[in-house]
């Protein structure tokens, strides 16, 4: 399979810095409205680290791995990995040192 099937690297990047930017403004306009919501600066930081290496890493799936079920595969563990460290850093769901309160 091709990269034809796929976005180009620079419309890649642009969908990929939007969706970063969403994703962060939805705790930042939350914590407007709630206190129920209150996140740091190092909040921001860690989780905007965590998705741009998501993406990084997306990038690397999709041109190195050739075949679509390499590349599914890959994107599936990702992205469980990812879920993974996002549950461990807010509740600590495996209690590990970097386990959230």
């Amino acid at each position: 399979m091709s990269n034809a099937m796929f976005f180009s690297p620079r419309k890649r990047m642009i969908i990929m810095t939007a969706a970063i930017t969403v994703l962060l403004l939805i705790p930042f306009i939350v914590m407007q409205f709630s206190s129920e919501v209150n996140w740091s600066f190092m909040d921001f930081f860690v989780a905007g680290s965590i998705f741009v290496g998501t993406g990084i890493l997306i990038e690397v799936a999709i041109r190195k791995l050739r075949t679509a079920n390499s590349r599914l595969i890959a994107l599936m563990i990702l992205f469980v990995g990812v879920i993974l460290l996002w549950l461990e850093l807010s509740v600590g769901i495996f209690g590990s040192p970097i386990a959230g309160s």
